[in-house]
């Protein structure tokens, strides 16, 4: 029995012909596949209705099959067909077939598709558009690639949607397709002689390439595995990659051999002073912050930009202790200059509370961050970095002589306090334990309420202003 595929790609057309023929339980050396013609059954006769099994047809198969047949119905292999089907006729009848990872039929399968799935990958990777303006002026971006197997139509969706804004075509030996701007239309395949001529851009783009060439990086084995000889001959950079890579060596000694490049720096180096000796106290606030600055006794003072201590009046009433410094306070060398902060400073002012009368300062005074790309995230200090920090914030306040300190999140409370403090619980009371007899009030850091939803902002911080309107009325 001969079944012809008009579309070589249809799969919906493949699984109802392979239902028909399952159905009326026709086994699969007696069927042959063939594809390009007009007729479903070819000459076959009409299947003798004694035969239809439709309980059989109605057998479910697993649906990574149903998935490997997408990726393998695209292979170029003309036998495709006929393995597909036999593959869907012993997962009906041998159900142990779904259990082996050694089958020989499957494991071809599952070559066609990785191999498929390669083909797409790299039609995505090695397709180069080149400019071309019409005799009308009308602006179009044409390419030319090569692909292994019938992956154009499968593909089509991907640089539709990459290259939206653009009109379009990929040329293909076996299937061109166009995209207009608004839809898709597929044509047969062109010759390599319809290839456009290279345009301004593609020396652009060789000049890109050979100063992003890294010598130093080279392997040649894995750029031909990632970018095999078969595309090479329709890549423009193809043709500098044997003289940079001959090249290579010697470059790789001159970068050796060139002075080092100085480290870029946000800002200029600091002076390092040394650490206060065992039960020595700095004599003021400024050499207070110069000593910090060359503070190493936990790993967050090597990474951050400046220590960042506190700010205000020596004398000062009230002071204000929070976590961190955060990424802006530790560029500008002050506390409570980035987001946080600006929300503190609307408080205090809708409070009538002048922030020049107050010290503010930080229980940690180095910023701990993780690098995401180019950001810098902040990182909650742990307690092993709070604790190394705690002379100097010791320090601040036997300078200072604040009449109340208020601690904003649950670090600053753990640092003045000496304790864990559950912030929501304890928070809004004046607290007195500690040592020097100065009180303590507990409220949530300003960063807190930026992180909450915008839903439940708005009675947060009322309270939250509650929090800081007894902190003003600091006890005697």
């Amino acid at each position: 029995m001969r079944v012809c595929l008009e579309d070589p790609v249809d799969l919906d057309a493949f699984r109802g012909h392979a239902r028909r023929l399952l159905a009326a339980g026709v086994p699969p050396e007696q069927v042959e596949w063939s594809e390009g013609g007009n007729d479903l059954f070819g000459e076959a006769p009409d299947l003798p209705p004694a035969r239809v099994q439709p309980a059989v047809a109605r057998q479910a198969v697993p649906a990574s099959f149903v998935e490997l047949c997408a990726d393998v119905i695209l292979h170029r292999d003309a036998q495709r067909l006929a393995l597909l089907y036999r593959l869907l006729w012993r997962l009906v009848h041998e159900s142990a077939l779904r259990h082996d990872p050694l089958d020989a039929d499957m494991m071809q399968a599952q070559l066609m598709a990785r191999s498929v799935r390669r083909d797409i990958h790299k039609m995505r990777a090695f397709v180069r558009f080149t400019r071309v303006v019409d005799a009308q002026g009308a602006e179009r971006h044409v390419a030319w690639f090569e692909p292994e197997h019938r992956i154009v139509e499968a593909n089509a969706p991907f640089f539709a949607r990459r290259f939206a804004q653009m009109r379009w075509a990929i040329l293909t030996p076996r299937r061109c397709v166009e995209w207009d701007g608004q839809a898709l239309s597929f044509r047969e395949g062109a010759d390599r002689r319809q290839k456009p001529a290279p345009d301004e851009g593609e020396q652009l783009w060789l000049t890109y390439y050979e100063n992003i060439f890294n010598p130093a990086r080279l392997k040649l084995a894995t750029m031909r595995r990632e970018m095999p000889r078969r595309y090479w001959h329709n890549l423009p950079e193809a043709a500098l990659i044997q003289p940079l890579a001959d090249a290579a060596e010697a470059r790789s000694q001159s970068m050796i051999e060139a002075p080092a490049t100085p480290a870029r720096r946000i800002r200029p180096p600091l002076l390092m002073h040394p650490r206060p000796a065992e039960g020595a106290a700095p004599a003021d606030l400024d050499a207070l912050r110069a000593a910090a600055h060359g503070c190493r006794a936990c790993p967050i003072g090597a990474l951050a930009t400046q220590a960042v201590c506190g700010e205000g009046p020596a004398g000062a009433h009230h002071m204000l202790v929070g976590e961190q410094p955060g990424d802006q306070e530790d560029l500008a060398g002050r506390p409570f200059v980035g987001p946080a902060g600006q929300l503190l400073d609307r408080a205090m002012a809708q409070l009538g509370w002048a922030r020049e009368s107050v010290y503010l300062a930080n229980a940690v005074k180095h910023f701990k961050y993780e690098l995401r790309g180019k950001r810098r995230i902040h990182k909650t200090a742990g307690q092993r970095e709070a604790e190394a920090c705690a002379h100097w914030l010791d320090s601040e306040i036997a300078l200072v002589q604040p009449k109340a300190l208020v601690a904003l999140g649950a670090t600053a409370a753990r640092a003045l306090l000496g304790r864990p403090v559950a912030v929501q619980a304890e928070r809004g009371a004046w607290l007195r334990e500690r040592g020097d007899g100065r009180p303590v009030l507990v409220t949530l850091h300003p960063s807190a309420l930026l992180r909450l939803p915008p839903e439940e902002r708005a009675e947060a911080q009322a309270r939250w202003l509650d929090d800081l309107a007894l902190a003003m009325a600091a006890p005697a």
